[in-house]
């Protein structure tokens, strides 16, 4: 048997193996491995520029952008003695000897491994419990256009100039947007979560028909500023990141007048390269931006004082003093607490699967059964979950009948197809402190009635 195709390449003053260079990686664009490992190389200065010092979980697309990614956030005992790992600690108290990625020779090996996207954390490996990035990443709900994501940025710009924060703007390279603001390392993640929190109730209040804080999937609209991604094991795709989109979109920093009048599409592993030999990269002036926390944690104060309970965490974390009620509003019964009840939505699961194509084909299974329903549904009554298991996703669609009239709701019947994520862990037990990341919005260990998709 004839062995595997590889390359040998010399980077850094080291030599990096890529494996089967020609593998295809994106079918539709007929994007190779190969391709991807030279459009990091000619990016890899602004690309190191948003990972550089970070550990980072790995998301490995081993057989491409159309089947199912696994996470890994140890890195492999077999590596080159010249990548660098650092150790993170989870909310659950465990940790784990993660990547840090400082150089382009680092850049390709994980990259090699199938990492199509970045996805580091928002700390440094020389102080793991502080952040040194609030991170704004806009949200946007099914049906949600590009032009309502730009004026939301733009108030998110507004907001952090008014703090005194620089917000530099990059497209996500999926749907919606991201802002990122150097802050000084002083603060734990629990402080920084907090003052994301009292950005995202203000942004909120300045745009209330366009915008959200609402943690609860079937609560929101418009575009949802996702504050919890600034809680402790949270990750998200970096700048110059591929995503794993059929055309491989990039996340494209730009500056802010190119920004609001940009074409999203126009950002791709194909077309970015020129750009960036011909402009160099918009957010090379990040690192030296430096800003407090300050006047954001004094409106989280005020906020609290205007009694506005801590917002829901994700399901993994301890619940805190301050945190309302961690329930969605679809499961809501009600309370002895003296706070006003929420009432009931009436959301109803239709399927849960461990391929995301096989949950998108019950949900239109589900229209073709209820075709007098769907006429009654917006995109955003269409809740489609990213859950994480022990180290893929796993996935669950929803319907929020809200809008429904009550006789006309369909009776209870069990989701098709019914995949039951505690299969995972028949053999063993869960690791608590598993698959974080990734930006998913998803926690660790079987995620039965969880929070949000993967954001951005």
């Amino acid at each position: 048997m004839a062995k595997p195709e590889e390359l040998q390449l010399e980077l850094a003053g080291r030599h990096v193996r890529v494996s089967n260079p020609r593998k295809i990686y994106f079918p539709k664009a007929g994007i190779t491995k190969l391709e991807l490992v030279e459009y990091y190389i000619a990016v890899a200065d602004g690309a190191l520029r948003g990972v550089a010092r970070r550990p980072m979980i790995l998301k490995r697309y081993v057989n491409g952008v159309e089947a199912e990614p696994f996470y890994q956030k140890r890195a492999d005992k077999k590596r080159p003695e010249w990548v660098e790992t650092a150790t993170f600690t989870f909310p659950s108290g465990r940790s784990a000897e993660e990547i840090v990625v400082n150089d382009v020779a680092q850049l390709i090996y994980v990259v090699n491994l199938g990492c199509v996207d970045l996805n580091p954390h928002a700390v440094r490996a020389d102080d793991m419990d502080r952040p040194d990035e609030l991170r704004v990443d806009l949200d946007p709900v099914p049906g949600v256009q590009w032009p309502q994501i730009v004026e939301v940025a733009r108030i998110a710009r507004e907001v952090l100039d008014e703090v005194g924060l620089v917000g530099w703007v990059k497209t996500s390279g999926s749907r919606g947007a991201h802002v990122w603001a150097r802050i000084e390392p002083r603060w734990p993640f629990t402080e920084v979560r907090r003052a994301a929190l009292a950005f995202a109730r203000e942004v909120e209040r300045r745009a209330p028909t366009i915008a959200t804080a609402k943690w609860w999937k079937e609560e929101r609209h418009g575009v949802f500023v996702d504050y919890n991604q600034n809680a402790r094991d949270r990750t998200t795709a970096s700048a110059y990141s591929v995503r794993p989109t059929p055309d491989a979109r990039v996340s494209m920093p730009l500056p802010w007048d190119e920004f609001l009048v940009c074409n999203p599409l126009d950002f791709t592993l194909r077309t970015v390269p020129a750009m960036f030999a011909a402009r160099g990269d918009a957010h090379a002036g990040i690192d030296r931006a430096i800003g407090s926390l300050d006047a954001l944690l004094a409106l989280a104060d005020r906020q609290e004082t205007d009694g506005q309970a801590d917002a829901p965490w994700p399901p993994h974390f301890a619940k805190g003093e301050r945190e309302g009620a961690r329930v969605a509003p679809s499961r809501a019964k009600g309370s002895a607490a003296p706070r006003p009840k929420r009432a009931k939505l009436p959301v109803i699961v239709i399927a849960q699967a461990k391929q995301k194509v096989d949950a998108l084909a019950g949900l239109e299974r589900w229209k073709a059964r209820h075709p007098e329903i769907v006429a009654h549904l917006a995109p955003e009554h269409v809740l489609i979950d990213t859950n994480r298991g022990k180290a893929t996703a796993w996935y669950r669609v929803r319907i929020n009948l809200k809008d429904v009239p009550e006789a006309e709701r369909p009776p209870p019947e069990p989701p098709q197809p019914d995949y039951d994520p505690r299969s995972e862990y028949a053999d063993e037990p869960a690791d608590p402190g598993a698959g974080s990341g990734a930006g998913s919005g998803a926690g660790s260990g079987p995620r039965l009635g969880a929070g949000p998709d993967e954001p951005g």
